[in-house]
């Protein structure tokens, strides 16, 4: 493979494989709150936020961290009060308690309004007024496109063509191929730095079991009666670390996690499950790395098809990334890969994402379980085949389909989840 596609590659994974403290969707707004009171230049008299539909249902039921609250208004208090945008989704890691008071005191006084934006075609766009300050973010969970101060245009990219772009600015467009042979040939020394993903989702899982966040899920698994159905096997403790770690994500706990394509919760997805199954299995640093940048690399490729923010729960997408890394844990090559790709598509295409929030942890689990069956499948050298569903003989036409569902024929499905969940009891 020749540097200048690695390279390009290796920016990347940089670039959507993060650092994350809580939902990425309220931080993200947290974000914009904290860039457009830093153009304020003081504390804001009031705050008025304008979101796209999936920001809106991706923040109200999920916990903002070190808080022990829920939902969009806490998280718009703190980034105007305390938060810094060089911090990106860590916005508001400089939280102390008499800082979580006066964002109370602030959300009491009734400072902040929170609305949908309407007309626009972007799922993920946030726009913050703090007073006369304007930052905009959109496309992307740190992508700033707009900032002003009064009549002062500080820039606007909101119109700019991704065809004006320079060439070499632009992502790399990514195939299976690519993305198995970058994280088969790549040199061990370039790609190290995935293990990064797995000290922060490792360390979240471990966050969980010190206190109670979400539903306990990961917890409840390593419980008597659990242990009587699922035993201590692999797969049980596969499923306890990543189900703990969102958890602990989904509940609020205070701990950074890395993220993958701007969802804290895929980070995970695709990462704790190669994380044990090398453990358990005994595999090398090497085919740990390679394990993850597999994963990663897989669940970036799929998004870059699905978009950011889509009706199609994010466990499916990352559920195909750590299903590839665990297959390559066990020996598979790529067919048996590509074979096991399938099988994923075969199974949960569909999962709709009704917003983060603590069940997202089941959802989770249930990803990882069809990705440990699917990878056993495919190394038994069994796969669903093109006369079955949407599965197609070549591994992209079948990602292809999977993505166009969750894009474009899911849509109606988005809008009726987001009015089901505003209108509960209605």
């Amino acid at each position: 493979m020749e540097q200048n596609v690695r390279n390009r590659i290796l920016s990347l994974i940089h670039k959507e494989v993060v650092p994350a403290i809580g939902c990425t969707e309220p931080m993200a707004v947290a974000l914009c709150t904290a860039r457009a009171a830093e153009l304020l230049g003081r504390k804001p008299e009031k705050i008025e936020a304008f979101l796209s539909a999936n920001i809106i249902k991706n923040a109200m039921g999920v916990g903002i961290p070190g808080t022990g609250m829920i939902g969009l208004p806490i998280a718009i208090a703190l980034g105007a009060l305390i938060g810094k945008s060089e911090y990106g989704l860590e916005v508001i890691k400089d939280l102390i308690p008499e800082a979580l008071e006066n964002g109370k005191q602030y959300i009491d006084e009734k400072r902040i309004s929170i609305n949908l934006k309407e007309c626009i075609s972007e799922k993920l766009y946030v726009e913050v007024h703090c007073d006369d300050a304007v930052a905009i973010i959109s496309g992307g969970h740190t992508n700033f496109v707009y900032e002003a101060k009064g009549d002062e245009i500080v820039f606007d990219k909101r119109n700019i063509s991704s065809s004006c772009d320079d060439s070499d600015d632009k992502d790399i467009e990514l195939d299976f191929r690519l993305v198995y042979d970058f994280a088969t040939t790549a040199p061990l020394s370039e790609i190290e730095f995935i293990k990064k993903a797995g000290e922060y989702n490792m360390n979240a899982a471990r966050e969980a079991i010190k206190g109670n966040y979400g539903h306990n899920l990961g917890k409840t698994i390593d419980r008597p009666l659990a242990q009587g159905i699922f035993g201590r096997s692999i797969f049980s403790k596969i499923i306890a670390k990543t189900a703990s770690a969102c958890d602990a994500r989904m509940g609020g706990a205070m701990v950074p996690v890395m993220s993958n394509s701007g969802s804290g919760n895929q980070g995970i997805c695709a990462t704790n499950p190669v994380m044990v199954f090398a453990i358990e299995n005994e595999n090398t640093d090497e085919e740990l790395v390679r394990a993850l940048i597999i994963s990663h690399l897989t669940a970036i490729y799929i998004k870059q098809n699905l978009g950011r923010l889509s009706a199609l729960c994010g466990c499916v997408v990352a559920g195909i990334g750590s299903c590839c890394g665990i297959t390559y844990l066990m020996g598979g090559d790529y067919v048996r890969i590509c074979n096991a790709v399938k099988n994923m598509i075969a199974n949960i295409t569909g999962m709709i994402c009704d917003g983060a929030k603590p069940s997202c942890s089941l959802k989770i689990s249930s990803g990882v379980s069809t990705a440990i069956l699917s990878a056993l499948l495919s190394m038994e050298g069994k796969c669903v085949t093109s006369a079955e569903g949407i599965i197609d003989e070549d591994v992209d036409c079948s990602i292809r389909n999977l993505t166009s569902i969750g894009a474009d024929a899911m849509c109606t499905i988005d809008d009726m989840v987001l009015n089901i969940m505003t209108h509960k009891g209605c």
